[in-house]
């Protein structure tokens, strides 16, 4: 059994699908998957529609997006491996004691690259009595570009994910939040269309089986283990910006211990995308997520 896999884009959050490949976690439930990396977030879903792929990993916030424009939509959700958010709040100075009414008053450089880590954000706002709009928010601009930013003092706090938090401590920044905190959000499933699904079920449960292996082993076995496991995918990272890196994320429970992706955790990501304004509608679980896929 042979499919190509999207990967959504290359990040720490997915270690669990690095660590994975480098087991051989997939290849011994007998599918041949090739991996090919999106050149664009926005293709993992375009290139599943278009038959390109036969399976993409990445967010429900996009699989949503699609259905939001088109209730037909056939792109379907199934297995959780990212359960919380990855990104972090660092700040140029110590914060041991956060509060979002912290944030007011301070210029804050958001991550823009992807839509998810501001939908997530704006929607904490909003519960902690926070208008997002009185945030003093500082212009666009990439990660790496937000980290040198913070540095040279031109902004107070900056959203992130890893490797950036760890390369930021490194040089003398704070972390101030970590959005895992809020707990488990459906962050990231594997998706692919309901024929697909349907018609290879078997291969969507050993992909499922495959992952659970994977993450069975992160939490379990010493995290230098699991750095010298994908460390090539990393080949510009120091092994211990990426310790440090992985750590955190398997501190704060950021990946699933199950690979179930429940109602609950959806509904939690669906509210922010609403309260954001990205989608328009309410779109039921059972139209764009398949939970009787198991691993078994």
């Amino acid at each position: 059994m042979a499919i190509i896999l999207y990967e959504n884009l290359r990040t720490v959050a997915y270690t669990p699908f690095y660590l994975a490949i480098a087991r051989g976690d997939w290849a011994r439930e007998g599918i041949n998957v090739e991996v090919r990396l999106s050149p664009v977030p926005t293709e993992t879903a375009e290139g599943l529609l278009a038959g390109r792929a036969d399976v993409s990993w990445g967010g429900p916030m996009r699989v949503m997006m699609h259905h939001d424009r088109d209730p037909d939509c056939p792109l379907v959700c199934f297995g959780q491996v990212v359960a919380c958010d990855p990104f972090i709040l660092v700040g140029r100075i110590p914060n041991e004691r956060f509060r979002f009414q912290d944030l007011i008053g301070k210029r804050i450089a958001i991550a823009h690259e992807v839509p998810t880590p501001w939908m997530t954000f704006q929607d904490d706002l909003r519960r902690a009595g926070i208008d997002p709009a009185s945030l003093t928010r500082a212009e666009d601009a990439s990660m790496t570009e937000n980290l040198a930013r913070l540095a040279d003092g031109d902004v107070d706090v900056v959203q992130v994910f890893e490797p950036y938090a760890a390369m930021a401590i490194e040089s003398g920044a704070h972390i101030w939040h970590r959005f895992a905190e809020r707990g488990d959000i459906g962050y990231t499933s594997f998706y692919t269309t309901h024929r697909f699904l349907d018609e290879r079920s078997d291969i969507c449960a050993g992909l499922l089986k495959g992952i659970s292996h994977a993450l069975t082993a992160l939490y379990a076995q010493p995290v230098e283990e699991t750095v010298a496991a994908v460390a090539t995918f990393f080949p510009d990272l120091a092994p211990a910006t990426l310790t440090q890196a992985i750590e955190g994320y398997r501190e704060s429970n950021l990946w699933a211990r199950s690979t179930a992706l429940p109602p609950t955790a959806v509904v939690r990501l669906k509210s922010a995308l609403l309260s954001g304004g990205l989608i328009q509608r309410d779109i039921p679980y059972d139209d764009f997520v398949n939970n009787t896929v198991e691993a078994s």
